[in-house]
């Protein structure tokens, strides 16, 4: 399964995330987006590449990018339901304190 937090974790990543919502995308034509080089791009779509997060399919002589939708919900729900643990245990941790407060 793909790490979210990895492939989200950059701003540059979510960025061609939110091209990508709009149109599946070359890299030409995500590169000339950006301010940095054609190198540097390439290996943030190889980490969203790794992670699932977007497919790739080659016409021609050009690689299309477009978002992993059954990836991305997935990935959503896991990170929603991660969350969910980790407010459940803050909150049973709270209302611990609480008790042995009252006591």
């Amino acid at each position: 399964m793909s790490d979210v937090y990895r492939a989200l974790g950059d701003p540059t990543r979510r960025q061609i995330l939110n091209m990508l919502k709009s149109a599946n995308l070359t890299q030409k034509e995500i590169v000339e987006a950006f301010d940095i080089s054609q190198p540097a791009i390439k290996k943030h779509l190889n980490v969203l590449l790794e992670e699932e997060i977007v497919t790739a399919t080659i016409q021609g002589k050009y690689r299309i990018y477009s978002l992993n939708q059954e990836s991305l919900q997935i990935a959503y729900k896991e990170m929603l339901q991660s969350i969910g643990d980790l407010l459940d245990d803050q909150l049973e941790s709270l209302k611990n304190y609480v008790e042995k407060g009252e006591e």
